[in-house]
């Protein structure tokens, strides 16, 4: 089967809106074919997620309010990051932000492409080990509870529809814990 040339061509790009998290730009493109079209792109600093993993190998998880789908979410902690922030210091930040728990082990297990369609947003996954308790300090405008699961709990959680955060399954299928 011949191979076809798949990529736009970039003509322009006006900025549409400009927040405290995202921007929104509408971009003019050529398509293959020679004919103009038009990209609604947000753009995203990026992200981490953390699959925290206590020594008895219960999952710590965090709940709370989802303004854009309505409802409580069960999630990993998760969080943008800074400018100029590394990937591997936001982890460890947020974890113990959203948690109150800090990580002698942070790996880093995959980074993923959220909703490539319509956003350059990228969050990177790891995975914590020996955690230890510290002090909780959600940002001003953060309410969340922390909430440790079983594997198994987590697992029936994804399986009956509680859990349905993307980059929570993602993270917790390539941490091993709904394997």
């Amino acid at each position: 089967m011949e191979q076809i040339n798949l990529e736009e061509r970039f003509v322009e790009s006006k900025k549409i809106f400009s927040g405290k998290i995202l921007t929104l730009r509408l971009d003019s493109v050529v398509l293959p074919n020679g004919k103009p079209a038009t990209r609604e792109v947000i753009e995203h600093p990026g992200a981490v997620a953390i699959v925290p993993v206590t020594a008895a190998g219960e999952i710590v998880l965090v709940r709370q309010y989802r303004h854009a789908v309505g409802k409580l979410l069960l999630e990993i902690p998760a969080g943008k990051l800074d400018a100029g922030e590394s990937p591997d210091t936001c982890a460890h930040r947020e974890l113990e932000e959203e948690t109150g728990y800090v990580a002698a082990i942070m790996q880093r297990l995959t980074s993923i492409e959220t909703t490539p369609g319509f956003s350059n947003e990228i969050i990177h996954i790891f995975v914590a080990r020996e955690l230890r308790s510290t002090q909780q300090h959600p940002d001003e405008d953060e309410f969340l509870n922390v909430e440790l699961y079983s594997r198994d709990a987590v697992r029936e959680m994804i399986s009956d529809g509680t859990i349905t955060d993307a980059k929570t399954i993602v993270g917790l299928m390539l941490a091993g814990i709904t394997l």
